[in-house]
C-alpha cells in the first residue's frame, strides 16, 4: 500500500502471491479494510459466529424488530444488481460468488433480478453477497484470477459492513 515503506509480509505478497504486484493501491487497500471491517462486524455485529445461518437468524430479528433501514443497504444493492443483472437475467459473474444452499441462493437471486423489495430479504441479500465475498476470498478462490476487478465489490462491501457496525454493532 501507499504508506510508506511495506511491511515484510507485502513485501512478501509482491515477491509470491500471483498478481499481487500488478494489484492497484486501492484495490488492496479495499481488501485490507474488508479484512479488519469483517472482523469487527463478526465480533460486534455477530457475536463472534457469522455463518449464514446466524447471519438469516440476525437478519430476521431486525426485521421483527422493524429496525432494517434502506439507508444500510440501498446504494450496495443497486450496485450489485449493475454487477449480476442484465435485462433481467443473471450475468456470468452471478455464479461465481458460489452461492451454496444455505446462502439462500433463490432469495438472493430474486432480490438482484428486481423480483423481491422487501427490506428484510434485501438486506439478507446484500449480507449474503458480503459472505460470498468474504469467503471467497479468505478461502482462495479469488486468487484464481488473481483478485482482479474486485475495486468495486470490496468498496461497497466495506460500506455496507460500516452501515451496519453503526447501526447494529455492540462494543
Amino acid at each position: 500500500m501507499d504508506d510508506g515503506e511495506k511491511s515484510a509480509s507485502e513485501r512478501w505478497l509482491y515477491e509470491n502471491a500471483p498478481g499481487f504486484k500488478n494489484l492497484p493501491d486501492r484495490d488492496r487497500r479495499a481488501i485490507f479494510d474488508f479484512s479488519f471491517l469483517w472482523s469487527l462486524f463478526e465480533a460486534q455485529v455477530m457475536d463472534n459466529f457469522a455463518q449464514a445461518r446466524t447471519i438469516e437468524e440476525r437478519v430476521n430479528g431486525w426485521g421483527n424488530e422493524e429496525v432494517i433501514y434502506p439507508e444500510v443497504y440501498e446504494e450496495a444493492l443497486a450496485y450489485f444488481r449493475n454487477r449480476y443483472c442484465m435485462n433481467g437475467e443473471l450475468t456470468y459473474h452471478f455464479e461465481y460468488l458460489r452461492l451454496r444452499p444455505s446462502d439462500s441462493p433463490e432469495l438472493v437471486a430474486n432480490v438482484i433480478k428486481g423480483r423481491n423489495d422487501e427490506p428484510r430479504d434485501s438486506m439478507l441479500c446484500v449480507l449474503m453477497i458480503v459472505w460470498r465475498l468474504k469467503n471467497n476470498l479468505f478461502h482462495g478462490a479469488k486468487w484464481a484470477y488473481q483478485i482482479r476487478d474486485q475495486l468495486d465489490n470490496f468498496t461497497h462491501a466495506n460500506a455496507v459492513l460500516m452501515k451496519i457496525l453503526e447501526r447494529y454493532g455492540r462494543a
